[in-house]
């Protein structure tokens, strides 16, 4: 089996906290964008774009009670004309508990109950993200945790002593769990996913600064800014054979 690809990653020692910041270099450099509704083919043991579940096939964990009480209070705002299962969330609430004990969203039809199909008045996507997108505000504040931070992924490592090492990086396939190994496309892993406009770290900045703080996010786009003027990046390892420039757009 092949080793490991390389990747390059960049460390900061927190000034307010006993805590080393370590980020994926690589990913947050390229121009990985998401395809949802122009090529994703979705996260199930067989390709199924025509289906439009993207990575919603599967219901979304919530990574605390805030998270939680966030999405909950946004789903109350949420109308039959923008929620395709509007009454079902109604009558059974949208949350359920796992075998395991984890809180996660219930399924619908073979997807989150939260996502609304192709067929629907408003078109097939997250209810919660189309609800913010016609309301001008940011989805990431009304969908759950993982929702809006995907493919994004903080991993926060206690080394003793009370230091702690959080690490940002690209949330492959692996993350998802013995599951992920089933799937037949993941985006990250897709070449055609890697014509955005942006820099990762520039278009996810929300995510980004949601994630680790407006402080360490400037330390941390500062630097990256420095390298896309500077020597080349090593490029994503799903581009290895293209030239550096070759998958970005002219602008």
């Amino acid at each position: 089996m092949p080793g490991p690809r390389p990747r390059e990653w960049v460390s900061f020692e927190d000034p307010d906290e006993d805590r080393t910041w370590t980020f994926d270099v690589t990913f947050l450099l390229s121009r990985w964008a998401c395809l949802y509704g122009s090529g994703c083919q979705g996260v199930l043991t067989e390709p199924a774009p025509e289906l439009a579940t993207g990575c919603c096939s599967y219901g979304a964990h919530f990574t605390g009670p805030d998270d939680e009480a966030r999405v909950q209070a946004a789903v109350a705002t949420l109308s039959p004309a923008e929620w395709q299962f509007f009454a079902r969330g109604s009558r059974r609430g949208i949350v359920k508990e796992s075998p395991s004990g984890e809180r996660v969203t219930r399924m619908a039809e073979g997807a989150c109950i939260l996502l609304n199909r192709p067929g629907f008045a408003t078109g097939p996507g997250c209810a919660l993200h189309q609800a913010a997108v016609a309301r001008g505000v940011r989805p990431m504040d009304l969908k759950p945790d993982v929702c809006w931070q995907l493919p994004l992924r903080r991993e926060d490592r206690d080394e003793g002593s009370g230091h702690v090492t959080s690490t940002v990086s690209e949330w492959g396939r692996r993350e998802w769990g013995a599951g992920g190994a089933e799937f037949a496309w993941w985006c990250t892993e897709a070449p055609e996913a890697f014509d955005g406009a942006l820099p990762v770290f520039e278009a996810m900045a929300d995510e980004l600064r949601a994630m680790v703080g407006p402080r360490i996010y400037g330390t941390l786009a500062a630097y990256l800014a420095s390298r896309t003027s500077g020597s080349a990046p090593l490029p994503h390892p799903v581009l290895k054979g293209r030239r550096a420039t070759e998958h970005r757009p002219e602008t």
